[in-house]
């Protein structure tokens, strides 16, 4: 006899880009264990100022900044000092700005490669 909310699906959603290499992880981290994902490339489809801002509420904004990457450098934004909702309009504008993949699971949330949560997320899952 199956347990009471045995067989509920597991989906998560993956923000990045096809060209990152910790969203290609991800992606094949999700792929292997057979977890369904919605793959939003942000250079097809920018994520909305209202998803960026949910990660933002959890993490703060400054943490969805890839300050080491190019684009960054490009954008000559080391010195900026902008405030929140500027820095939301900006990675909403320059995906390449933000730190990938951002990984959604219902209201859990990642920032980067973290297999490690992920797979509590799994366990989790197949016991709920």
């Amino acid at each position: 006899m199956p347990k009471p909310g045995a067989g509920r699906v597991m989906e998560v959603q993956i923000f990045g880009t096809r060209k990152s290499p910790a969203t290609r992880s991800a992606l094949r981290f999700f792929a292997e264990r057979r977890i369904r994902t919605h793959f939003v490339d942000l250079m097809e489809r920018a994520a909305s100022p209202g998803e960026l801002r949910r990660f933002a509420q959890k993490f703060g904004v400054r943490e969805l900044i890839d300050r080491e990457g190019r684009r960054f450098a490009e954008l000559g934004l080391g010195p900026a000092s902008h405030g929140e909702e500027r820095w939301l309009e900006l990675l909403a504008a320059e995906p390449l700005l933000l730190k990938q993949p951002l990984v959604r699971n219902g209201n859990l949330l990642t920032i980067g490669e973290s297999p490690t949560t992920w797979s509590e997320w799994i366990a989790r899952a197949a016991t709920a």
